[in-house]
């Protein structure tokens, strides 16, 4: 039996191949694979011997011979595939072991695109498909998470058609994997990242229990590791649900820094969010939005959790609370409530985002692909003042905090934010006007007093209406894009109620 070994990561390559030495294998090499083999003292065989050809071209052409893929394409109970391999002097290739050139990592390192395409692998693509085609007599193994699984299953004899149909399958997903991120970055370089084709990979983290339904099936899946580094399941088990919630928490929860911001969502909205001088604080603000909401909702908390907060939490049923990290004694506390679950990122003191560059959504037959949308602090500092009233300190921190929420919740969206704490909020409505008054019609049931608050919308008003309605409110300041016909309309109207009005320029549908 002979083994192939060229892996461009040689993390546990020497191991392997001295497993595979002492359950009888030839393993022959390539290059730096084995110079690492030889030095280590593997009786390794140069692939040139099999080729009966030089590696050539700087290392472009090594592998790409007939003696390699004839000895690792011809199907072994094949009369006349064994009896042409023996006429042509080709002999078998057992197992492929390969993992691919660094491409990944060249294209984070440099801009050189002339290195960039010297670390486009070739051979070890071709390789890789031989083995995976013929792995009913091939054993192809792309992941050195597998070297020591491989060894056992060679050792004990259960080296099952089940067995190798898997490693088949993970290597056309690795092959698949590497040629969608080359082309995806050749259409970023040169058709600004929309090319004829767009490839989405991602790596299966877990299985959900179901999805979004009982009846259908469900699974998280993560770009980067950003779920294995970041994501703990520290009590209970994750739902599809679940996670969409939570990823709609975090992203309004992380986006003020470090400061001690809490978020509650219920069905991917936020019903309640506030920054105070303490996490306590925050989460007991955010509450008093909607605590009707708030049950059964989800909670994203920046920063540690710790004894006192949890049993504040405790107060009310809730159905998940993330954050980076619990103490020891928030855990305990938590302990009682069984089907609360918790999940943190693993340690740190802020919640993490991965930030992807790019955002898309399925529609019937299809996706929709775009840039993401970056909410900047920015837009809120360098608003344009419209009217004859200026914001105080605390209304423009009121505005951003409302505009941050505004642009992650649901259009049609008005958001009202008095002393850095959500006091109504209106998403997901057919008309803006709609959404302004829905938020204020909540309030008032929640006994909520409006008045003296900021309000951000995400997208302009097309009429004066909604500026009317948050006068009588109470409300004090405005932030908006502007972008109306009727700007000048609503610019009047806050004059005329002695609102600070602000157009940013920017709008942040999110539908």
């Amino acid at each position: 039996m002979r083994a192939l070994l060229s892996v461009s990561d040689k993390a546990g390559i020497v191991e392997f191949a001295q497993g595979l030495e002492k359950l009888g294998w030839e393993i022959i090499s390539t290059g730096g694979t084995y110079k690492k083999l030889s030095e280590a003292g593997v009786k390794v065989i140069e692939i040139d011997e099999v080729t009966k050809f030089p590696e050539c071209f700087e290392g472009r052409v090594k592998t790409l011979n007939p003696y390699v893929h004839g000895g690792i394409l011809h199907k072994r109970g094949d009369e006349a595939h064994v009896a042409q391999a023996k006429e042509l002097g080709v002999e078998g290739i057992d197992l492929v072991c390969v993992n691919l050139y660094p491409f990944k990592a060249t294209i984070e390192r440099t801009e050189d695109f002339d290195e960039i395409i010297e670390n486009i692998d070739i051979g070890g693509p071709t390789m890789v498909r031989s083995a995976a085609k013929n792995f009913n007599d091939v054993y192809i193994v792309t992941d050195a998470a597998d070297y020591e699984t491989v060894l056992t299953a060679l050792a004990s004899g259960e080296d099952t058609y089940e067995f190798r149909r898997d490693l088949m399958i993970k290597a056309y997903e690795h092959t698949a994997a590497y040629d969608g991120m080359i082309a995806n970055y050749m259409n970023k370089r040169f058709n600004n990242g929309m090319g004829a084709h767009q490839f989405i990979t991602g790596k299966k983290v877990f299985d959900t229990r179901y999805g979004e339904n009982p009846h259908q099936k469900g699974a998280l899946y993560e770009f980067d590791n950003h779920f294995t580094e970041n994501f703990k399941q520290v009590k209970g088990e994750a739902s599809f649900n679940n996670i969409n919630d939570v990823n709609g928490a975090l992203k309004i929860a992380s986006s003020f820094g470090d400061e001690p911001a809490v978020c509650i969502v219920k069905h991917g909205n936020p019903c309640g969010f506030a920054i105070k001088g303490d996490l306590l604080e925050s989460y007991t603000e955010a509450l008093k939005c909607d605590p009707v909401s708030a049950f059964g909702g989800v909670v994203a908390v920046n920063g540690v959790v710790t004894k006192e907060l949890a049993e504040k939490m405790n107060e009310i049923f809730l159905e998940v609370v993330m954050a980076p990290d619990f103490t020891p004694e928030a855990l305990e506390v938590f302990a009682v409530k069984k089907r609360l679950k918790l999940f943190s990122q693993g340690g740190g003191t802020t919640l993490k985002m991965s930030k992807d560059a790019q955002d898309f959504k399925h529609v019937d037959g299809g996706f929709v692909f775009q840039d993401s949308d970056i909410v900047n602090t920015d837009e809120v500092h360098n608003a344009e003042l419209k009217s004859s009233s200026t914001a105080s300190a605390q209304e423009m921190k009121d505005l951003e905090i409302a505009w941050k929420v505004a642009a992650l919740t649901k259009s049609n969206c008005v958001v009202y934010v008095k002393n850095s704490a959500m006091v109504a909020v209106g998403m997901g409505m057919t008309s803006r006007v709609d959404a302004a008054q829905c938020a204020l019609k909540k309030a008032k049931e929640m006994d909520l007093d409006v008045s003296g608050a900021a309000m951000a919308s995400e997208a302009f008003f097309p009429f004066r209406d909604s500026v009317d309605a948050a006068a009588a409110a109470g409300v004090k300041a405005i932030l908006e894009p502007g972008g109306s016909v009727r700007d000048d309309e609503v610019i009047e109207a806050a004059n005329e109620h002695g609102i600070a009005l602000y157009f940013s320029g920017v709008r942040h549908f999110l539908h």
